[in-house]
């Protein structure tokens, strides 16, 4: 089996020296990179090729959301969770939004960490259902209602069929329970998935739960 490959970003070195120690002895991981800046990440990125990026949020040049903004416009951009040390953060939003796969706290058990990277690299996002409603909830604000009517106009290209797929990923469903609420098959429910991104132009389906969200679609699914 090909390893995971993996790159690391985060100015504190004990933090980076950390991550190295307890992930370095997986089997099916490489670390490929370290970075101590968000200035030195895309060249790092051409470089070592990683499948996945775990980003701190707060650096002293560039920090983890410009560079996660940055990478995940480029055609071959990695995956990336984000690192950070709170839980609602409205910086954590903003990196979802521009298409990290989801975040870990940096107190996480090492574990829970090697876990994350693995459910990423596989396509799946790291975000609990609960922790994706309190960041929501934190988002709303002055620009809610321009992101609402913006939401609404995008998410009126899917047929319905679609929609119900979006709402069912947007209240934390995976494949496999979308597949049984809504009687289909696994692979329908991840072509439904794929059209979505497509259609809506989005990386992933972290990206498709803000977007129902900001539509207001899960308020009037009761959720």
């Amino acid at each position: 089996m090909t390893p995971i490959r993996l790159l690391l970003v985060d100015d504190d070195p004990l933090v980076r020296a950390g991550l190295s120690f307890m992930m370095g002895g997986a089997d099916d991981l490489e670390i490929v990179g370290e970075a101590a800046d968000g200035s030195e990440v895309e060249a790092l990125v051409d470089r070592t090729r990683p499948d996945v990026v775990l980003m701190d949020i707060r650096m002293p040049t560039v920090d983890g959301l410009t560079a996660t903004e940055r990478l995940r416009i480029r055609k071959d951009a990695p995956q990336i969770i984000v690192l950070t040390t709170f839980h609602a953060d409205e910086h954590v939003l903003r990196a979802l939004r521009a298409g990290a796969a989801g975040f870990v706290l940096k107190d996480t058990p090492p574990a829970e960490i090697l876990d994350a990277v693995r459910r990423v690299a596989a396509g799946d996002p790291v975000l609990s259902p609960t922790v994706t409603r309190q960041l929501m909830a934190h988002a709303a604000g002055t620009s809610a209602d321009t992101r609402r009517t913006s939401a609404r106009t995008r998410v009126a290209t899917l047929n319905d069929r679609e929609r119900e797929v979006a709402v069912a990923v947007g209240q934390g469903r995976s494949n496999a329970e979308i597949a049984a609420e809504l009687f289909m098959s696994v692979a329908t429910v991840k072509t439904h998935v794929s059209r979505i991104l497509a259609k809506l132009d989005l990386n992933n389906r972290v990206q498709i739960a803000l977007l129902t969200y900001d539509a207001g679609l899960l308020e009037e699914d009761g959720h």
